[in-house]
């Protein structure tokens, strides 16, 4: 009889899971059981296997080994739910009464449910499994197929050690002189050649059985033996020659363009050798698809990976844009269809035609897990119609799963930049293909697959900034758009990047007839082209699209930019989660604080859902909105611009501090002050100097504040001649013609806002981990920088107003960001903020005012940045500011309030304020 290929004994394995997956009698069943689990291996039982094998235990009595064969295998079997540890301490019993020469390679413990494999061997005990998870795990009995038995040196999953391998691997080829195309080629055969070692796409260590037994130790015939592989898997087996080496033999034939073109040799040593080696050593049947963006970023140098935006999300993030764009509505139909057979088959016949389409798809991260979300919608269908007709099916499940399976990788498009990470997306997605058809077999009972490969994915090696989406994937072939296009801010942009910007922005008017000139479309983040290009691409159509942006659209400049041109282009917010600390697999992991925005036309949600996170959080709470506005809160769709003067008479008008721009000379630090001090005529002129970091962390620096200064005290003074030309020679040298012309004054500071009577100062920027952003009175002969906001003559009532939840909520939805720092602007944060009417409930408010004051002076060795601390804020100080809040609420309505509910409330009086129409 001819040996059973791995691929036969892992289809009968599936066969027998599905037969005695229900069973629970011992003595009823245990020995047909063992009888057709050893058949799934071509083994005849009753030749070479004895049941209640006696055996003398290590006490002196007799026992009986359940199931023995000699050299090979020990079992104990035991009825379901019964104690496999005492069954372990059983078998080492009966072990210590056999001869050398009988002692099993394996001790097997099973309940039916169960099965625990001890490799005495190996010495090692593999994790548990149940009956149907015995298909995945069938390399640990191969042996007695006659295969070669092979041990996973790291039964983890694939995780990111694996795809830093994969890096290093890169690193010694590219160092050798092998580089470019030819590099990027072979990487990912070699990633596709370790997945199929472990799943089936051919026997069971394969290609590390090659590896080991075909290539010599120094790597120097590594190269040769590598394309004489690639050819074989490129050749159809009746088109192979006859004298075709044995190991090469084995491979099968799998095309799909992977291994068609021709690559230089390449020249490995033993080090090279060794790092593929230890690769293959890694089980890669468990890979997670969000590994492949891992091995992309960890063979790419930093700079490369910042130049083109390379970030990648774990299945978690991809899952939070996925899920509420198709998957939870696809999954609502289904339930709601329940077990309605031509429903059933309408259904599967729908998600087989939807289309998928990611413009900066990367390596494929997006696609591979709609895809697997998608094949596992549609093995649910198969499930329930199995159910329905079970009879129909049996006896001829591998012809009708072959039907029954019409979801696949060609509803799938991508765009991508780089070569390297579209081959990897290309491959990936056969790769996913395979997981669900195993996914498919083992539920069925049967072993399907699709090799030779068919047409795959359609991955487009391009900038999508300046190809028509539409010539890759017609609008009306497309269903849903994703993806998370690169993370690059207006700062960073190269020029190539900047002429996208123009180009994408100056199609959309002409195409629209919109006056982009008044968007400042220049001063957006590169993310935004995509979000352009999309709603173009999605006119008059049903499509729905999900991106993952960086925050910084939704906020300051560039939400009032975006915002209104959705509005425009007659598109609305389905979904959205906002700000959120992305995570990531990659190495070299970008940091950076993102949002999820799912759109379309008109808007095709029913139900609009805001996803939201607090403290740190990466699990999001959810509520229904009535309408998402760019600044994702649920609110009207106003976006507040500059003003110069704050919407309401009698405020004070909030403005930057004082700007030396001096090179510090007219700055003092505590190192220098008894130099200075020591002088009498500069003396008098110190004055203390507050930016934000001395107001917010208590530093002490000062300044010589010389606005009345006589000349002969500037004349007289060797410190102030020494310190003031200094500064002359510094502003002559600037390039800026305001500041050369200062040179003329070098007493004074460039710009001069000082406050003549008590003021009350606000940092520029702060972290947006402070629950609230902490205002401070200060006296005027204390002198502001310009990196604090001043309000002259501002009284309790302003104090209160500006230190409460309610404006906190208004600068965070408003205020640009410095990384993810809040940077305030009082044109745009204060002059816009819809107070009420002045005077409004005053002594309510100048009590809790107080309160917050008095609260703060109790704590005489803290600093403010100590007081606003996200985890060091004082009992007392939490409740005088709760107490703030309440007043504060009471004057926009009645109800509980939290961040979003401030907003929409906010947004709702501004739009009143200026005249709006809701």
């Amino acid at each position: 009889m001819a040996q059973l290929t791995i691929n036969e004994i892992r289809g009968r394995a599936r066969a027998f899971s599905e037969e005695w997956r229900d069973e629970s009698r011992e003595a009823a069943e245990r020995q047909t059981f063992w009888n057709e689990w050893f058949a799934i291996f071509g083994v005849r039982r009753r030749r070479l296997v004895a049941f209640e094998h006696h055996v003398k235990k290590l006490s002196g009595n007799t026992g009986s080994i359940d199931v023995f064969w000699p050299g090979k295998i020990l079992v104990e079997h035991k009825s379901r739910s019964e104690d496999l540890d005492g069954a372990m301490v059983q078998a080492e019993d009966y072990l210590a009464g056999l001869d050398e020469d009988e002692l099993p390679r394996l001790v097997v413990l099973s309940d039916f449910a169960r099965f625990r494999v001890r490799d005495l061997d190996a010495n090692m005990t593999y994790p548990e499994f149940g009956i149907d998870d015995l298909a995945d795990h069938i390399e640990l009995f191969s042996f007695l197929a006659g295969y070669r038995p092979r041990v996973f040196r790291d039964q983890d999953e694939v995780n990111v050690k694996a795809a830093e391998l994969m890096g290093r691997i890169h690193d010694a080829l590219n160092a050798s002189g092998y580089r470019g195309h030819a590099l990027r080629v072979l990487l990912v055969r070699l990633l596709f050649l370790l997945f199929s070692d472990d799943t089936g796409v051919w026997e069971t260590g394969l290609f590390e059985g090659y590896l080991e037994q075909r290539t010599s130790g120094d790597g120097r015939d590594l190269g040769p033996q590598l394309a004489a592989l690639f050819d074989v898997l490129d050749t159809p087996l009746d088109q192979r020659q006859l004298t075709l080496d044995e190991g090469l033999k084995a491979f099968p034939f799998i095309n799909g363009q992977i291994f068609a073109e021709r690559l230089p040799m390449a020249a490995f040593d033993a080090s090279t050798r060794s790092r593929l080696l230890e690769a293959s050593h890694f089980n890669w049947s468990a890979i997670s698809p969000a590994i492949f963006g891992s091995m992309f970023q960890s063979v790419m140098k930093p700079d490369e990976r910042r130049a083109i935006g390379a970030h990648y999300t774990t299945e978690q993030n991809i899952l939070k844009a996925i899920e509420p764009l198709f998957v939870d509505e696809l999954r609502a139909e289904l339930m709601r269809i329940g077990s309605d057979r031509s429903k059933l088959l309408a259904f599967r016949d729908k998600i087989a035609k939807l289309g998928f389409f990611d413009p900066a798809c990367g390596c494929g991260n997006f696609l591979i897990i709609a895809y697997r979300e998608l094949r596992a919608l549609e093995l649910e269908v198969l499930k329930r119609l199995r159910e329905l007709d079970r009879k129909r099916h049996e006896g001829q499940l591998t012809t009708e799963a072959s039907a029954l399976s019409q979801v696949d990788v060609d509803q799938f498009y991508g765009i991508e930049l780089e070569e390297f990470p579209c081959r990897i997306a290309e491959v990936a997605m056969y790769l996913m293909d395979h997981l669900a058809n195993q996914e498919l077999s083992r539920e069925f009972g049967l072993y399907y697959a699709r090799f030779p490969l068919h047409p795959g994915a359609h991955i487009h090696n391009a900038n999508a900034l300046s190809v028509e989406w539409a010539d890759v994937v017609d609008p009306g072939d497309c269903d849903y758009l994703l993806g998370n296009p690169p993370f690059v801010g207006m700062a960073r942009l190269d020029d190539q990047q900047k002429q996208d910007n123009r180009n994408v922005f100056v199609h959309l008017g002409t195409e629209t007839g919109i006056d982009i000139s008044k968007l400042r479309t220049g001063r957006l983040d590169y993310v935004s082209c995509w979000y352009a290009k999309a709603w173009l691409y999605m006119s008059g159509t049903d499509i729905r699209a999900a991106f993952v942006s960086t925050n910084s659209i939704t906020q300051g400049e560039q939400a009032r930019s975006l915002g209104p041109l959705l509005t425009q282009m007659g598109f609305e917010i389905d979904f959205a989660h906002r700000s959120f600390r992305w995570t990531s697999e990659a190495r070299g992991k970008a940091i950076v604080t993102v949002v999820v925005i799912g759109f379309s036309e008109g808007g095709q949600r029913t139900t609009k859902l805001l996803y939201d996170y607090h403290d740190g959080s990466q699990t999001p709470s959810e509520r229904t909105a009535q309408q998402i506005n760019w600044y994702l809160t649920d609110g009207p769709t106003v976006y507040p611009a500059k003003r110069s003067k704050p919407l309401i008479d009698g405020l004070p008008k909030g403005t930057q501090g004082n700007k030396p721009w001096d090179g510090g000379h007219l700055l003092v630090t505590p190192e220098q002050l008894p130099e200075v001090q020591a002088d009498p005529i500069a003396a008098r002129y110190l004055r203390p100097f507050l930016q934000a970091t001395e107001m917010l962390y208590g530093d002490r620096r000062w300044c010589l504040w010389l606005v009345d200064a006589e000349p002969a005290d500037l004349r007289q003074s060797s410190v102030l001649r020494q310190r003031l030309d200094a500064v002359r020679r510094e502003r002559l040298a600037s390039k800026t013609p305001p500041v050369r012309d200062a040179a003329q004054t070098p007493a004074l500071f460039v710009q001069i806002r000082q406050p003549t009577t008590r003021y009350l100062a606000f940092p520029e920027v702060s972290s947006e981990r402070r629950r609230y952003i902490p205002a401070a009175y200060l006296e005027p002969d204390v002198i502001a920088g310009n990196k604090l906001i001043v309000f002259p003559d501002a009284d309790l009532w302003l104090f209160g107003m500006l230190q409460s939840a309610m404006f906190t909520a208004w600068i965070k939805a408003l205020a640009g960001r410095m990384k993810t720092d809040i940077s305030i602007s009082p044109d745009l944060t204060y002059c816009t903020f819809p107070f009420p009417p002045r005077g409004t409930r005053s002594a309510s408010i100048e009590k809790a005012a107080t309160a917050v004051l008095d609260a703060r002076a109790r704590h005489t060795n803290a600093t403010l940045a100590d007081l606003y601390g996200a985890t060091s804020m004082p009992a007392d100080l939490v409740k005088a500011h709760r107490e703030l809040d309440r007043a504060v609420d009471a004057l926009y309505g009645r109800g509980r309030f939290d961040e979003l509910n401030r907003i929409a409330r906010l947004l709702e009086r501004y739009q009143s304020l200026v005249g709006l129409s809701p």
